[in-house]
């Protein structure tokens, strides 16, 4: 008993390795990055140039606008949104061209911003099911959409490059 009351007074004073704020930059680093990539691209190519069976970049960046939105407000508030099979439609969402994303894009980091602050600390220990399908604890969901993003990302930097298009300094985020 006394090990364990030992153990907790300790836990109490220990400066955690993350702060919520730094994860937040880190993030929304991230997702900066990403928005210079969508930039770099040409506007048909955007939406049109695969390579190897692959998606079009522009699809690929509408998965993470719908992952991103709805996932900061199920971390927040648990209502996660969509469920079951996703249709990551352009059309649906109104975007038409590659300044159509980068609007999405700005307002779903403005989402960001605005639902960050409701996410207590203790609820990213928290286990709930993502989008319906997804049971994880909060913070692996967060880790999960900040990897598919640096994914599909480094999928833009393979077009662009094999556009002849130097995409922006992936350190840079």
């Amino acid at each position: 008993m006394e090990n364990q009351r030992i153990v907790a007074e300790q836990d109490k004073n220990t400066t955690p390795i993350l702060f919520q704020e730094d994860l937040l930059a880190h993030w929304q680093g991230h997702r900066g990055l990403t928005r210079r990539v969508i930039n770099a691209f040409p506007e048909k190519e955007f939406f049109s140039y695969s390579i190897g069976g692959m998606r079009p970049f522009a699809e690929m960046v509408k998965e993470l606008l719908d992952i991103a939105g709805p996932g900061v407000e199920g971390m927040a508030t648990g209502n996660w949104g969509a469920s079951g099979e996703w249709d990551h439609s352009m059309e649906k969402a109104g975007i038409k061209t590659k300044q159509d994303i980068l609007d999405k894009w700005d307002e779903v980091t403005e989402k960001i911003n605005q639902f960050w602050p409701r996410i207590s600390p203790q609820r990213f220990q928290e286990t709930d099911v993502a989008f319906g399908q997804y049971e994880n604890k909060i913070f692996a969901s967060l880790f999960y959409f900040i990897d598919n993003e640096i994914h599909h990302r480094g999928q833009g930097y393979v077009y662009l490059r094999s556009l002849g298009i130097e995409p922006p300094p992936f350190w840079e985020h």
